[in-house]
């Protein structure tokens, strides 16, 4: 950056005029983050989308400096999705910035920001704000709430933020942006992170301490646990006949497999997984037993069930994982290993271990001391499952049209411990949680604590951008490409080789297959034509998506047969421009497909009824719901 002016003194210190806008570029260009002797970026790029609330502030300042690279999206969510996806595949040591405009662009961040809020996940928003000093009230898209003025749309982001400030002096700017990096690569706070910048302030001049400019390294800590918590967990795993360990994303936040391993070899412990912790362990491992929960194994869940002593490890038990609170046994007891209390006290444990997944799982290990290892006793059901899955996959005639679990059966012959699969929302986390077999900590980047649909092709922008020259695979339906296919055009433009896998099913396959169960009869889940009796029963919709991805820049391969997907897959895998597989899968009711729930999940089915399908399922739903308990 070349600045107009050179710093001069100032009150007996050396000051910098830049605007605020100015200043903050330059301040995020020299932030980073230390853990374990490595360095990184803390903030190594910003997305941005222009309008009148952003472009002569923080557009401008984007021009000046060179040491914020730049990137343009096309929906402001979405960049949110793949600053997320950047920053899971960076374990969180690096962030990237979004800015937008006021108004709609602001609003448009709220979803993003939930998504990175609920995973723990940094990104820090940059939405232009109204008028700081109020010249004319209201501005273009300015929302006036009588009897609050200092409201904006920008509050919508307060619920969905960790830390949330509005900048209305240039001086206010320090503190906030201080904090604001703090927040970020904190561990047990970290989330999105919104400095809103009202327009006039992003571009009002002000003298800055030049200390402000100094690169800051924010070291990640390490927390390691109490001694009294310590010695309670290890006495608690010695003693337990039948333990369980959970491994959540915390593991793989904290760069934790090698001490899981570790620690669940040295104690006898069978390991299953959360959607986030799906690699922690490779899925030929012995003490790997698969995913937990209504998307699990039956061999994970029945361990579950019989299980004296659930360990948790970096996971925030979610309803999918405790199987809506019907899973584990009433007598279960429950040891929390997490570098947040909130986390750790789930379940009413009796066993929380506050501290850094790695730290916590080394001394435990430690600990344990001479206790010997238990035997292996899941081996016959781990292998069951295994040939379920294999039956899954199996492709017993070459020119039919493949299942969804035959499209994951042809990836997994063709993908290797470098290949990274994108997912999160539809029918297809179910299957990949039950039948993928994840071959390294990172290749499967299921997005599962928001399942926000639309967040698969910008988050493997954001994964590419993170991994350089990794495969990286987006898998996705119909219904979800259909939500935000926009930032195509963004890996065309970044000349980034994404492998787009879209699947067309004619609507919402997982919700239809929920609307049955609840005896919702898949009443409009289907994408068909409207038929004269007012239903959408008419033929599937004439639709061609990939001819609309083609139209946004990808090369399009159109297989019909498994034998085309084979070929195609491979071509896609080797590619070196944006490349889409677009293939009509066959439906599970006529082929067979992946193992059905191996456990519950509540949705509330309707407690009265004119409708048969409604009032059977209210009976299942009621015979459910008495398995629920809550551990104290």
């Amino acid at each position: 950056m070349e600045d107009q002016l050179p710093p001069r003194p100032h009150g007996g210190i050396h000051v910098r005029r830049l605007t605020v806008a100015q200043a903050l570029v330059r301040f995020l260009a020299a932030q980073y983050t230390e853990r374990d002797g490595e360095r990184h970026r803390l903030i190594a790029a910003t997305w941005g989308i222009f309008g009148h609330g952003n472009v002569a502030g923080i557009g401008q300042a984007l021009i000046e400096e060179d040491g914020m690279p730049f990137h343009q999206g096309r929906n402001e969510q979405a960049m949110v999705h793949a600053a997320v996806g950047y920053a899971r595949q960076r374990n969180r040591l690096s962030a990237h910035a979004v800015t937008t405009s006021i108004g709609p662009g602001a609003t448009n961040l709220v979803t993003g920001a939930a998504l990175a809020t609920v995973n723990h996940l940094p990104v820090l928003l940059l939405p232009g704000d109204t008028f700081a000093t109020r010249p004319a009230d209201p501005v273009l898209q300015q929302l006036q709430v009588p009897g609050a003025g200092d409201v904006s749309v920008n509050d919508c982001l307060r619920p969905v933020s960790r830390s949330f400030d509005r900048i209305v002096r240039p001086e206010a700017l320090i503190p906030a942006a201080l904090e604001a990096m703090r927040v970020l690569a904190d561990p047990a706070a970290t989330g999105a992170v919104t400095l809103a910048l009202p327009q006039d302030v992003q571009a009002e001049a002000y003298d800055w301490p030049e200390e402000f400019f100094a690169e800051r390294t924010w070291r990640i800590r390490r927390t390691r646990p109490d001694r009294a918590e310590l010695d309670a967990a290890a006495r608690a795993v010695r003693e337990a006949a039948r333990p369980l360990v959970v491994a959540g994303g915390g593991v793989r936040h904290s760069a934790a497999e090698d001490a899981l391993r570790a620690f669940a070899e040295r104690a006898g412990l069978p390991v299953a997984t959360t959607q986030a912790g799906k690699g922690v362990l490779p899925h030929d491992h012995p003490c790997e037993v698969g995913g937990l929960g209504h998307t699990g194994t039956a061999t994970a869940n029945d361990l579950a069930r019989a299980a004296d002593l659930v360990i948790g490890v970096g996971t925030r038990y979610t309803d999918f994982t405790t199987a809506s609170g019907t899973l584990f046994a009433p007598d279960a007891r429950f040891l929390n290993l997490n570098v947040t209390g909130f986390d750790a006290h789930k379940q009413a444990a009796p066993l929380p271990l506050v501290a850094d997944a790695r730290e916590g799982l080394t001394a435990l290990t430690d600990a344990l001391g001479d206790a010997p290892a238990r035997p292996v006793t899941w081996s016959a059901a781990k292998a069951d499952w295994e040939a379920r899955v294999t039956a899954a996959y199996a492709v017993p005639d070459e020119a039919a049209r493949p299942t969804q679990a035959q499209v994951l059966g042809l990836l997994d012959t063709l993908c290797d411990t470098t290949d990274i699969l994108i997912n999160a929302a539809g029918s297809l986390p179910g299957d990949l949680h039950k039948l993928w077999r994840t071959r390294s900590r990172d290749q499967y980047h299921v997005e599962y604590g928001y399942s926000c649909m639309g967040y698969e092709i910008p988050a493997a922008i954001g994964v590419l951008l993170a991994a350089p020259g990794r495969p990286v695979w987006a898998l996705v339906g119909d219904g979800t490409y259909l939500m935000n296919p926009t930032e195509i055009v963004t890996a065309v433009q970044e000349r980034l080789p994404l492998k787009l896998v879209l699947l067309q099913n004619h609507g919402y396959a997982s919700i239809g297959g929920l609307s049955e169960a609840v005896g919702a009869e898949r009443y409009g889940t289907d994408y068909r034509l409207r038929a004269e009796d007012g239903g959408f029963t008419g033929p599937p919709l004439p639709v061609d998506l990939g001819a609309n991805a083609a139209s946004l820049g990808m090369r399009v391969l159109r297989p019909r047969t498994i034998r085309d997907l084979r070929e195609a897959l491979a071509d896609a895998r080797t590619a070196t421009d944006p490349t889409c597989v677009y293939i009509e899968t066959e439906t599970a009711d006529r082929v067979s497909g992946p193992p059905p729930a191996q456990a519950w999940w509540d949705v509330p089915v309707a407690e009265i009824s004119t409708r048969p399908s409604a009032v059977k399922a209210r009976e299942e739903y009621d015979r459910h719901v008495t398995a629920r308990r809550r551990h104290l």
